[in-house]
């Protein structure tokens, strides 16, 4: 029998298989997608999109027009993506995450024309390496969610959040720190303890008094 250690290294050295796509799926040609990413049913993919390797992007997501999202990035069901978005590698997002990208938001101008693309501008929103994002929360523009944080399911993020940080409500609010595996720190003097896997984390950006 092969030791488990040399299984998972010839796995992890075995080529990606080229990209999947469901038929039901609408992937623009000017499109980019890494070698073993997964594209289910009903999802859209604009023109200028880039996704790295072994993403899994579910059933009915909407990808904007030049959103760019790394490898290993996995995308829920019915989330929606917009234009000025970037996702770094190992990005989770929960089944109905809507992100934003106008701080601005209307239809049309004063004069009543309906607006263009010129009369607005794009507000880039950034998530962290590794960082989750739970079902049914809402990111608005402009905001960085750091390396490792998780925000709760149906939170407001209004503000940046910090790495590792964890942040709950509407408007969310910063009420903890997660370790890798997810679990919640425990946090003396700006190092966290993970009581589940016993890592310690260093954390700049630790705030005692929190909400």
């Amino acid at each position: 029998m092969d030791h488990p250690s040399m299984t998972q290294a010839s796995s992890r050295d075995a080529p990606l298989p080229a990209p999947f796509i469901h038929p039901t799926a609408q992937v623009s040609p000017q499109a980019t997608l890494g070698a073993g990413t997964t594209v289910w049913n009903w999802v859209q993919i604009r023109e200028g999109a880039r996704l790295g390797e072994q993403c899994i992007i579910a059933k009915g997501v909407y990808i904007d027009y030049g959103v760019q999202i790394g490898s290993r990035v996995k995308i829920q069901n019915q989330v929606s993506v917009y234009h000025g978005v970037t996702l770094e590698d190992g990005v989770f997002v929960g089944p109905h995450v809507c992100f934003t990208n106008d701080r601005l938001p209307r239809a049309i101008n004063a004069d009543g024309t309906l607006k263009r693309d010129s009369d607005w501008a794009v507000t880039p929103t950034l998530v962290r390496s590794g960082a989750s994002l739970g079902a049914n929360s809402v990111i608005l523009p402009g905001v960085t969610v750091g390396r490792w944080a998780l925000v709760g399911a149906g939170a407001v993020v209004t503000h940046d959040v910090p790495d590792h940080g964890l942040v709950l409500g509407n408007p969310a609010r910063l009420v903890g720190y997660v370790c890798h595996c997810a679990n919640r720190l425990t946090v003396a003097n700006s190092v966290g303890v993970c009581p589940a896997c016993g890592r310690e984390i260093e954390l700049p950006d630790w705030q005692e008094n929190l909400c």
